[in-house]
């Protein structure tokens, strides 16, 4: 099929992964077809094949680009004291979030729609962010700045909680992220037992 005039492999593909992302947030990968993505995006069904082999590569490359990128910019906490990686991770976590909404609902609200070969290289990705939480945690404990006795459930629970955030903040709205910032870094630092 010919391109449609006036599309462009640089500026589609980008148009193409943005409609996913956007509609996938909205109505749930399942309930988008490929003839929706390519209406939002104002080309052909058949177009999209020229930019993703299928939805379930599409769902992946979200993902797996979501994590990469979050993976890229973890601050570096070698070296630091326990107290302040902590406090780093729990900023860069909330900050990095509040900026990608429909990318972080897709991230842990869509796994369940991934192939099992999809899956396992998220999860892995997953484990790999999660890692560098809990390392801060284990180096707090052994420093006895932490009162933490399990670094795994601990790693998740402040991970999940830290995500709740994009579930109600709003810009503008009454707190303004850096208020945000402060009072969960208030409760993770009391929840590690550093408070």
């Amino acid at each position: 099929m010919a391109r449609t005039t006036g599309s462009h492999s640089d500026i589609t593909g980008p148009r193409v992964r943005a409609a996913a992302l956007r509609l996938f947030a909205q109505g749930g990968y399942a309930a988008v077809s490929m003839r929706a993505i390519a209406a939002e995006v104002g080309v052909q069904a058949g177009a999209l094949y020229n930019y993703t082999p299928d939805k379930q590569s599409l769902l992946f490359d979200l993902m797996q680009g979501h994590m990469t990128d979050l993976l890229a910019e973890v601050p570096e906490t070698a070296g630091k004291p326990a107290l302040d990686a902590l406090h780093d991770f729990v900023e860069f976590h909330i900050r990095f979030h509040a900026d990608r909404p429909d990318a972080v609902f897709i991230a842990y609200m869509e796994l369940r729609n991934l192939t099992p070969e999809n899956f396992s290289q998220i999860e892995a990705l997953r484990r790999r962010y999660e890692d560098h939480l809990e390392a801060i945690l284990q180096a707090g404990a052994a420093d006895r700045v932490f009162a933490v006795s399990d670094t795994k459930i601990v790693t998740l629970a402040i991970i999940a909680m830290l995500t709740g955030v994009n579930t109600w903040f709003r810009s503008g709205g009454r707190l303004s992220l850096n208020e945000v910032v402060a009072q969960y870094w208030d409760m993770v630092r009391k929840a590690v037992g550093a408070g």
